[in-house]
């Protein structure tokens, strides 16, 4: 590592008297992990790594082969304003790390590394993946019911809104991490809400986006809340999604944009846009990974089931947000299926891989579907060549497991490691006997 670039973060430990750091990386679920070390152990820890056990990381390595290593990223120091206390400032902070083998190369299983390959490919192009996700969550009592704290709806103001002063900490914490935020509000269901991450490249969302659920938590938690990012907690209300706002720049221009495109698209974008919908039963794994997560995806409750684009049109899958002519850096597309549970590298990944594959194929867009999807009849669709999303997290799992474009953004261990736990939890689901069945059919059968 560059001695500039370490110097420069023991600078920033010095003058911030941080007495801890915590280095922080994910299991290929997305999980945030953590180890904390004090400023004595720093130096080594950015030159050599930090030795941990591999194998009990969720999809990484077997017993056998179990020593990685985690090597502090410099570029992502930052203080932890929430471990404040009796008014003095934090003393720790964090760091991302990209895991390496013990012979110092790049560990193929680390979810960073996934999309820190995929961007480089992308880069190697000249290309920068932009991405800016909207990630929806609720807040409850507690941790082990969904009894609701305010009985809001979409755009409520207080005093209804009872999360609005959670949401300001939230943001007033972000913004002093460095991550800027676009907007904030109460979204349609009761005690659900969302904050907006400003875009930037996908690399540095995913860092953002992980960091962004874990200050939600802490301060709900703070304030004697819970906060969740579960697709679907509540029968018969909307699910939480994380639509994901996406573009391709080239130096600084937005190469999705056209000033005499339909809807100023390019062809770029709308290629791009073809090679979402094309791929997208078999990258819908990995956007939406839990078997909770397909509970949201059902037509209604402005989920997106139907595999079709539109402009404004939020019973699309992919909707194509309207902006302003000379807007260049505006344009951009809109994928609704992913929810906010998601492993955000992974996810990005397969979003770029399925874009890319209708910009390298030629892929032809069909015609937008500005139509309410969901008041189409079965046959129409059908007439009109509508697909939908996958119905559980199995389905879409036999569609992942046979896809060579989710095996390639993914990487073969991560692809076949992501599959095999992922079709060990619906199993697990398919056999369990839940109280729904039990209150059903107990009495009657």
């Amino acid at each position: 590592m560059d001695s500039q670039a370490i110097e420069n973060v023991l600078k920033q430990v010095r003058d911030n008297n941080i007495e801890f750091i915590r280095l922080w990386f994910t299991d290929i679920f997305g999980t945030l992990k953590s180890v904390a070390i004090t400023p004595e152990a720093l130096d080594r820890a950015m030159d050599e790594g930090m030795a941990f056990d591999g194998s009990s990381v969720t999809g990484y390595q077997d017993i056998q082969e179990g020593d990685m290593f985690a090597v502090p990223d410099p570029s992502t120091f930052c203080v932890l304003p929430w471990l404040a206390e009796n008014g003095k400032k934090s003393d720790t902070a964090r760091m991302f790390c990209d895991i390496k083998n013990p012979d110092g190369t790049p560990y193929e299983g680390d979810p960073r590394y996934v999309l820190k390959r995929n961007c480089e490919q992308l880069s190697a192009r000249g290309l920068t993946f932009n991405v800016g996700p909207e990630l929806e969550f609720f807040y409850f009592k507690h941790s082990r019911s969904t009894d609701i704290i305010d009985y809001g709806g979409y755009f409520d103001l207080t005093p209804i809104d009872a999360g609005s002063n959670l949401r300001k900490d939230t943001i007033t914490t972000l913004k002093a991490m460095g991550i800027p935020v676009e907007f904030s509000h109460h979204e349609v269901a009761p005690s659900q809400h969302e904050i907006d991450l400003r875009y930037s490249d996908a690399l540095t969302v995913a860092d953002r986006a992980i960091t962004y659920r874990l200050v939600v938590k802490e301060i709900a938690a703070k304030n004697g809340v819970y906060a969740t990012f579960m697709p679907k907690p509540i029968y018969g209300q909307p699910g939480s999604g994380m639509h994901t706002h996406q573009s391709l720049f080239s130096d600084g221009t937005n190469v999705f944009y056209d000033d005499e495109g339909e809807f100023y698209l390019s062809d770029i974008a709308k290629k791009y846009i073809a090679g979402l919908l094309r791929h997208s039963r078999e990258i819908c794994s990995v956007l939406a990974q839990w078997v909770n997560s397909y509970k949201r995806l059902v037509p209604g409750y402005e989920a997106p089931v139907y595999i079709a684009w539109s402009h404004r049109n939020r019973s699309a899958l992919v909707r194509v947000p309207a902006i302003k002519p000379g807007k260049q850096s505006a344009a951009r597309v809109e994928l609704r299926c992913p929810d906010p549970a998601c492993n955000p590298y992974l996810a990005f990944s397969v979003m770029l891989a399925a874009g890319l594959a209708g910009i390298d194929n030629g892929y032809e867009l069909p015609p937008p579907m500005e139509k309410n999807l969901y008041e189409l009849t079965e046959s129409e669709r059908r007439a009109l060549g509508i697909q939908s999303l996958p119905a559980s997290l199995g389905e879409a799992l036999a569609e992942t497991e046979k896809s060579e474009l989710v095996r390639k953004a993914l990487g073969d261990h991560v692809f076949e490691r992501f599959v095999e736990l992922k079709s060990m939890e619906w199993h697990e689901f398919c056999t369990r006997v839940t109280e729904w069945e039990v209150n059903k059919y107990l009495p009657i059968l």
